[in-house]
């Protein structure tokens, strides 16, 4: 069982050569930042994940989190570490100065993210639901609520989390019957709300509860919901904490994986009913809650991204080390380690191709977030966010479906000893597994792809990042080097059938709904590989830029070239399949009658 180590340069690589820093820092508020700042936030944190977070990891995982008669208590360590998380400013990194954060741009918080994630997802999704509860109050909160708790929730001396889900309401909102009874200036909340991730713990004093629910005279269906402030702990009007609310967790999930976040079942309004605060106005909850599970969504992209980077580091240092055969075409008498069998390398390489491949993706959405909230220009912002929007369930849905398979792979390298907890790669697996599921499956993210994403704008903005990339790609066929011709040529091919498949899309939505969204997965996996293929390629054309010019880590930089190389063959190749899947297959997924299943 290996530490985690943080891919420092492939990070530095990316935010200063192919996504440009330099395009964030010009943006208003972001004069202070620069590539040495930067890099120092970068290796600072990697210091963290590795030398506090890591080791975690495993006690996290045998020990898992606990309910007693005092609440919720996390495995051993959890508590100081999120004590030295965020008294280092973590928490704050990317939030406004106003509320006391740090206000540096995505572009930079997305990596470090991707950090924590790696080291320890477990502890990880307490700051992360956190973040999503801080945007939703940023964004549609009262003044009072903002000035009340974002500060708190910013520093990290608070937490935040996100009630949706109910036993007879899953990912169907619609059937949700917590209700909401005003009374004065606040609401009596009833209900109760499963899945909630960090809904008790032991690390903070207080727990801002955000939660959706109806109020008396409500409309039915999505129309009618409402979202609140609900906290743990009441907070007086000097800012105090006062007595506590009537909230509290019923019980803990015993899961797959996670096993150091605790997942609970909590209960609001058992007795006198729990106080608690309109956000924004009544009816319009549902659209708020999309902040929160839009921001996420993003970031359980960048777990996808994190636990298969974990799971590659493990399985190439087992494969390094571990001695069994003969490689083909080795000499019986030379013994060598596993990472010389041409199959293993193929695994190991389509580890990290497509690892690198998610990670450039989820590198390019935060920076593209960056854009859209703070360009100057109303239409540049607006042309952004509609890419954001478009990636979103791309960055999510490609993101964790490769990390479950990854993991997976990472389990194989490892052969017998990968089936076997103690080496550590079997958790990988089970904790990845969540991240296809929680904040909406792939089939949603791949729905919302293909419905609200694409077809409601008539593939507005898939045309517009097709055709930025196609341009860009095209002059590539003319590099100097060759693999960099390669992949513009394999690039291109991918691009004409994400083409094919989107038009389809188009001219069948109207008339074939049951077929275009039979073919949703595949168009989101089609998609991603092809967005995911520009970025690889626009990174090759650096690198071997930098080759040419002797510049740099030539080693490095020579790596990048052939992991690009491996994506375009190996990836980019399956374009065609899941473009015939998209196209003629929808039949054939609703060809059973229900009787025949």
């Amino acid at each position: 069982m290996s530490e985690y180590q943080a891919p420092l340069k492939d990070m530095q690589f990316l935010i200063h050569e192919v996504v440009g820093l330099e395009q964030i820092t010009a943006l208003p508020g972001f004069g202070e930042v620069n590539k040495e700042l930067v890099d120092q936030i970068l290796e600072e944190a990697g210091r963290f994940a590795n030398g506090v977070l890591s080791p975690l990891n495993w006690i996290g995982d045998r020990q898992g989190a606990r309910l007693d008669e005092h609440g919720v208590r996390t495995p051993p360590g959890f508590k100081d570490a999120y004590q030295q998380f965020v008294a280092s400013g973590w928490n704050g990194l990317t939030a406004e100065v106003e509320y006391e954060g740090q206000g540096l741009p995505r572009a930079v918080g997305t990596p470090v993210g991707e950090m924590w994630h790696s080291a320890n997802m477990a502890f990880t999704l307490c700051p992360l639901l956190t973040q999503g509860a801080i945007e939703a109050v940023r964004l549609c909160g009262s003044e009072h609520l903002r000035n009340t708790y974002l500060p708190r929730m910013i520093s990290g001396e608070w937490t935040g989390t996100m009630n949706l889900t109910e036993p007879q309401a899953g990912s169907d909102l619609a059937a949700l019957r917590s209700k909401a009874v005003p009374e004065g200036d606040h609401y009596r909340v009833y209900g109760q709300k499963i899945f909630i991730t960090y809904g008790d713990h032991d690390y903070t004093d207080n727990i801002v509860h955000l939660v959706l629910a109806r109020t008396p005279d409500a409309p039915e269906g999505v129309k009618g919901i409402s979202l609140f402030v609900v906290p743990k702990v009441l907070v007086n009007q000097d800012g105090s904490l006062g007595a506590p609310n009537d909230v509290r967790c019923v019980s803990i999930e015993h899961k797959l994986g996670i096993h150091g976040s605790p997942t609970c079942v909590m209960a609001y309004g058992d007795r006198e009913g729990a106080i608690g605060y309109l956000v924004g106005e009544e009816n319009r909850g549902l659209e708020y809650m999309f902040i929160m599970m839009n921001a996420a969504r993003f970031a359980v992209g960048l777990e996808g991204v994190g636990i298969a980077e974990r799971a590659y580091q493990q399985a190439l240092g087992y494969a390094r080390e571990r001695v069994q055969g003969t490689p083909a075409g080795g000499s019986p008498a030379v013994r060598q380690s596993i990472l010389h069998h041409p199959d293993v390398r193929r695994m190991l390489m389509n580890m990290r191709a497509r690892t690198e491949g998610a990670r450039a993706l989820a590198y390019y959405a935060g920076a593209l977030m960056d854009l859209a909230e703070f360009h100057p220009d109303a239409q540049e912002r607006k042309r952004h966010q509609a890419r954001v929007d478009l990636l979103i369930p791309v960055v999510k849905g490609w993101s964790t479906e490769m990390a479950v398979d990854m993991a997976s792979v990472g389990i194989q390298v490892h052969g017998g000893m990968g089936f076997v907890e103690e080496t550590g790669a079997a958790q990988h697996l089970r904790d990845a597994r969540i991240t296809t599921i929680y904040e909406g499956t792939t089939g949603i993210q791949a729905n919302d792809l293909i419905g609200r994403k694409f077809l409601r704008d008539r593939g507005a903005a898939m045309t517009a990042l097709l055709a930025e990339m196609e341009s860009e790609v095209t002059a590539l066929q003319s590099h100097g080097d060759l693999n960099v011709q390669a992949i513009a040529a394999r690039q291109l091919a991918a691009m004409h059938e994400l083409g094919c498949a989107a038009r389809w899309v188009l001219a069948t939505g109207a008339t074939q709904p049951a077929e275009v969204y039979a073919g949703a997965w595949p168009f989101l996996q089609l998609t991603g590989n092809v967005v995911c293929g520009y970025l690889m390629a626009r990174s090759a054309r650096v690198a071997a830029d930098r080759l040419a010019a002797g510049e740099g880590d030539l080693l490095f930089y020579d790596a990048k070239v052939k992991t690009a190389r491996f994506f375009a063959d190996h990836v980019l190749t399956e374009s065609v399949g899941l473009t015939q899947a998209i196209t003629e297959g929808g039949d054939s997924v609703t060809a059973l009658s229900e009787a025949q299943f």
